[in-house]
């Protein structure tokens, strides 16, 4: 008997200690990378082709803050839908992305955004919400030029919030950070953490995680302090 409360307890414990670590890393981190880069992220078409764009500077191998000051740089050069964008010209582009600091990359990027928002008005009439109808909506979003599966996992996993279908959406990155920190390597025990409308606060968060270590200390120590 004495066993089995212990177990109870114990269940109880490590439940306390996720919860702990999740509260503080959301404490932590609490702006995602779309409201860094300026993006009011809501089911509608501007927003959604703006998380687009920045997935395809976020897949790239760059600094994530890097990509973060490219998307602004675009979209304070009055690029901010794929008409827009694809009405730019590609030089324009190219010198909105280096003022961001996105030189790398900047000629091939500045080529695949041009075709990208041609695909998405040819396709889409200039609305990723018609993406959803898709047989395979991950599948659709590799034809965008620009997007592979880590760009598609970044938009899924940005948009779940407004896309709930997708949701929990845990790519790879994330559930990297999850490991982390000490928490479930499940999408599903993962999505039971927090309510539906954090989970991409949460996802972001640990993508952070993955990929800076003083945060996970910052947050370990946090939660061991609560």
């Amino acid at each position: 008997m004495a066993a089995k409360t212990e177990r109870k307890s114990g269940k109880k414990t490590t439940a306390a200690r996720y919860e702990a670590v999740v509260r503080a890393l959301l404490n932590q981190q609490q702006r995602t990378y779309t409201a860094q880069a300026g993006i009011r992220l809501r089911n509608s078409p501007t927003p959604l082709y703006q998380t687009l764009v920045l997935a395809i500077l976020l897949s790239a191998r760059i600094k994530a803050d890097i990509a973060v000051a490219a998307a602004r740089a675009l979209f304070d050069a009055e690029m901010r839908d794929p008409r827009s964008m694809a009405d730019a010209s590609r030089q324009r582009r190219v010198d909105a992305l280096g003022k961001g600091g996105y030189r790398r990359y900047d000629e091939r990027t500045s080529t695949l955004l041009g075709r990208g928002a041609e695909l998405v008005l040819e396709r889409y009439g200039g609305d990723l919400r018609r993406l959803r109808d898709e047989p395979d909506p991950k599948k659709a979003l590799l034809d965008i030029p620009g997007i592979g599966p880590t760009g598609a996992d970044i938009f899924l996993r940005d948009v779940q919030g407004v896309w709930p279908e997708f949701a929990p959406y845990i790519d790879r990155k994330a559930l990297e950070g999850a490991r982390r920190l000490g928490l479930p390597a499940s999408p599903k025990e993962l999505g039971g953490l927090v309510q539906g409308r954090e989970m991409p606060r949460l996802a972001d968060g640990l993508v952070h995680a993955a990929l800076d270590k003083p945060l996970v200390d910052e947050v370990l120590a946090a939660a061991k302090a609560a």
